[in-house]
């Protein structure tokens, strides 16, 4: 059973998110994701003046007569959602957890595709995969896609990115257009990513806190690491450590942002004190630009 809170949460993000896309987005993420390719729908004899290419060589040859291969355009895309459930998601400064501004995420983007008539999945992982649900469309899907993200308590504190992009390519036959919700806290991940943007439309969403940067003034902080369970101390209290710290956590964001570049994935940078809508809207001009190079 879920708490009165947590079903008040809940009802806030959904009707919030409906009502960014159906006033702040209408026709943005239409422009930017669509259908591509043609798919395969019959054959029929050939005419003349039909393209040579499109010759079905063995129905042919079956039939002793030459047919064609009809094609339609391809016009439903399926959006998958990679959601990061390791505990780094925890933690927050700004009056919000990483996992909720995740949470927000994924619902403004599933609102957008089913209002696009396109297909939503989720994929949820920590150090595995732990949870996958297949793509569908309609309103009652996108409540249980916020809902499962709001409630859902993985088993593992960790997080492998590498395993989450595989299973990905294992469950989607279709291209797909995927977006990796994450804080991006691993290594190694580089390869699995750029092998995954051959066949789908991959976009990394890079979460970030303010708090991932500074040390609190405080004296000795008793500090722990969500995802191993190291504990360890630091003296807050201290300019140079202060500054280290902030110098170490701005390279190792630097460097994520270098990974995504070399895996040729776009990045939508949000940080906790960022409205998610502004940011989301902001990618959207940005690809409508692109496309029109």
């Amino acid at each position: 059973m879920l708490s009165a809170e947590t079903i008040k949460k809940i009802k806030k993000i959904h009707i919030q998110s409906r009502r960014q896309v159906d006033t702040m987005m209408a026709g943005q993420y239409k422009s930017v994701f669509r259908g591509t390719g043609m798919e395969f729908e019959e054959v029929r004899e050939y005419s003349p003046g039909d393209e040579v290419k499109n010759i079905d060589w063995k129905v042919s040859a079956r039939m002793d007569k030459p047919y064609i291969k009809l094609f339609r355009e391809e016009r439903e895309v399926v959006v998958m959602l990679l959601v990061d459930m390791s505990d780094s998601g925890l933690f927050g400064t700004k009056g919000r957890m990483k996992r909720e501004t995740a949470a927000e995420i994924a619902s403004i983007l599933a609102f957008n595709a089913i209002r696009n008539n396109d297909k939503v999945g989720v994929i949820l992982f920590t150090d595995r995969v732990e949870k996958y649900i297949p793509p569908k469309k309609g309103s009652g899907h996108i409540w249980r896609v916020i809902r499962e993200i709001y409630t859902f308590k993985p088993e593992n504190p960790g997080t492998n990115l590498s395993e989450a992009v595989r299973f990905l390519g294992h469950v989607s036959r279709k291209r797909t257009v995927s977006f990796v919700i994450s804080d991006f806290l691993d290594h190694g991940y580089e390869k699995n990513l750029k092998i995954a943007s051959k066949k789908n439309e991959m976009i990394s969403v890079l979460l970030s806190d303010p708090g991932d940067f500074q040390l609190p003034q405080k004296g000795i902080i008793l500090a722990k690491d969500f995802e191993t369970g190291e504990v360890y101390h630091i003296d807050g209290s201290d300019r140079l450590t202060r500054k280290r710290f902030e110098e170490s956590k701005r390279r190792e964001y630097a460097e994520t942002l270098q990974n995504m570049k070399k895996s040729g994935l776009d990045c939508i940078e949000l940080d906790a004190k960022s409205p998610v809508a502004d940011a989301l809207i902001r990618y959207f001009k940005f690809r409508e630009k692109k496309a029109c190079r």
